[in-house]
C-alpha cells in the first residue's frame, strides 16, 4: 500500500515536467533484442510518458541472458536519465545461474516500479493430450505416476523460466519427466507442436494463439490467481498448493539516484501504467500492468531472488 506521505509526493511530482528532464533525453536500456515483448512494452511505456518526462528513447543491449544491458545500467551515472529493465532472469534467476555477475542485483540498483507480469502456462500438444486422455493437471500427474519415465517436456534452454517451472512442477508433483532443452522459446514451442515433447511451460503471450487455434491444450497457468485473459484455465496451484511462477519486469535506476528523482520517475511511469491506453496495449500482449512503489518493487525482487535460489539449485542448472 502507498502511505499518505508517499502518495502526496507522487501527486506533487506528477504535476510538472522535472527540470532535469526538460532539455535532456532519458534512456531506457532494454537488455534484450528489439522486437520481443520486453522491448515492445518498454516502447509503449516510453511513448506514454513523453508528455511528463520529455524525450525517452529505448536502447537495446542484448547478450548473456540480459546481463550485458543490466550491467550497463548499474555503471551509469545516477542522474535519473538512465533507466533499465529488470527482469525475472536478471534479478531473480541469474544470480544463482551464473557463477559471477557483472552487477549486484541487490545493491547496484534503485527500484522505480514494477511494470507488468505475464503468466506462464502449462500446455500440451492437443493431439497428445487427447490420445493420453489428459485434460487437467491432476490427469497429467496421474498419468506420469502410472507411466514413470514416459513423459518429457521442452524449454528454451537450461536455466530458462520454462526449465525451472518444469523442475519445480516435477518436485511438487512427485513425478519424473525428461527435460529436453531447445535453443530458445520458439524452437521449444515448435517441438511441442510437432509432438517431439509432451508438455511445456510457455509464456502465455507466446502460446495464446495456438491455444485459441486448438493446437495446444492449456492445462493451467502458473500464477497464484487465474489470468483475466483466460479465466477458464485453472492455476497449477489449484492442484499443487503454493506453486507460483510468472514472468515479470520493471524499471530500475542506478544505485545512488537521488530519492526525489526516483519519486518523480515512479509517479510518471505509474500514471502511464494506469492509463486506459497502456492497459489496452498491454492486454493485447497478455500482460497485466503492475504499478508499485519503489519500496514494494525492491521487496518483491528480494523475494524473487530467494525463491529462485531454491528452484535453480533444485534444477541443477549452471551457465558457467
Amino acid at each position: 500500500m502507498i502511505n499518505r506521505r508517499h502518495a502526496l509526493a507522487l501527486a506533487t511530482a506528477a504535476l510538472a515536467l522535472p527540470s532535469w528532464a526538460q532539455a535532456r533525453t532519458t534512456r531506457i536500456v532494454v537488455p534484450f533484442a528489439a522486437g520481443g515483448p520486453i522491448d515492445v512494452t518498454a516502447r509503449i511505456l516510453a511513448d506514454a510518458v513523453k508528455d511528463t518526462l520529455g524525450t525517452v528513447i529505448i536502447e537495446n543491449r542484448p547478450g548473456a541472458g540480459g546481463n550485458i544491458g543490466v550491467s550497463q545500467v548499474a555503471k551509469a551515472a545516477p542522474d535519473g536519465l538512465t533507466l533499465g529493465i529488470a527482469t525475472t532472469a536478471s534479478h531473480g534467476i541469474n544470480p544463482w545461474l551464473f557463477k559471477q555477475l557483472p552487477y549486484d542485483p541487490a545493491k547496484d540498483f534503485a527500484p522505480v516500479t514494477q511494470m507488468l507480469r505475464v503468466p506462464n502456462v502449462l500446455v500440451m500438444n492437443a493431439d497428445t493430450a487427447q490420445r493420453l486422455k489428459i485434460a487437467s493437471v491432476p490427469d497429467l500427474i496421474r498419468y506420469a505416476k502410472a507411466n514413470p519415465g514416459r513423459l518429457n517436456y521442452g524449454s528454451g534452454g537450461n536455466g530458462s523460466a520454462g526449465h525451472l517451472a518444469g523442475e519445480l512442477f516435477k518436485n511438487q508433483a512427485g513425478i519424473f519427466a525428461v527435460h529436453i532443452p531447445y535453443n530458445g522459446g520458439n524452437p521449444a514451442q515448435l517441438g511441442l507442436l510437432s509432438g517431439q515433447v509432451d508438455f511445456n511451460f510457455d509464456n502465455l503471450a507466446t502460446a495464446a494463439a495456438n491455444i485459441r487455434a486448438g493446437k495446444l491444450k492449456a492445462l493451467a497457468v502458473t500464477t497464484a490467481q487465474r489470468s483475466s485473459v483466460m479465466p477458464d484455465v485453472p492455476t497449477v496451484a489449484e492442484a499443487l498448493p503454493g506453486f507460483e511462477i510468472d514472468t515479470w519486469w520493471g524499471l530500475v535506476a542506478p544505485a545512488g539516484t537521488p530519492p526525489e528523482l526516483v519519486v518523480q520517475l515512479n509517479a510518471a511511469f505509474n500514471k502511464a501504467l494506469q492509463s486506459a491506453d497502456v492497459k489496452a496495449k498491454f492486454a493485447a500482449l497478455m500482460a497485466e500492468p503492475t504499478p508499485t512503489t519503489p519500496q514494494a518493487f525492491g521487496d518483491f525482487m528480494a523475494r524473487e531472488r530467494a525463491k529462485y535460489e531454491r528452484v535453480v539449485k533444485l534444477s541443477g542448472a549452471k551457465v558457467d
